[in-house]
């Protein structure tokens, strides 16, 4: 089930995880801030694998290296981290390099997509992959 980022404050107490997959938009910027951070569960576990400015960096390091939450980050801000950061020496944070698009596969499975996309289009169809762009249930702002 996919919630929108109004529904944050009531989700975040009653999840072991965390996993953020969401565009960077405004609205979204800095969306786990501290109050998100300290909303979490102890022992809950924050995956990152949308934007690094989704994210306070800052309160980030707090809340790990208190060890009271965990995160494995494909993206950070700033990107790329630089080196002594704290992130990097943080107990419970996994840090991975930001290349999941660049297999072999990437060309032809992104032409496949985007040539199904385009013939769905043009027979009046409902795109696959639609992302609601807007906060709130019924904004019907969409992007494919």
């Amino acid at each position: 089930m996919v919630h929108g980022t109004f529904e944050l404050p009531a989700l975040l107490p009653t999840v072991d995880a965390v996993v953020l997959c969401a565009p960077l938009t405004e609205q979204t910027r800095g969306m786990i801030d501290a109050d998100a951070l300290a909303l979490m569960k102890d022992g809950a576990s924050l995956v990152n694998v949308a934007r690094g400015e989704l994210v306070d960096t800052e309160a980030l390091v707090r809340e790990v290296t208190r060890g009271r939450i965990r995160a494995a980050l494909d993206v950070t801000d700033p990107e790329p981290l630089p080196p002594g950061h704290p992130l990097w020496r943080s107990s419970g944070v996994l840090i991975t390099p930001h290349v999941a698009a660049f297999t072999d596969a990437f060309v032809s499975r992104s032409s496949d997509f985007l040539r199904q996309q385009l013939h769905r289009y043009a027979r009046g169809q409902n795109l696959d992959n639609v992302v609601l762009t807007t906060a709130g249930p019924g904004c019907g702002e969409e992007a494919a």
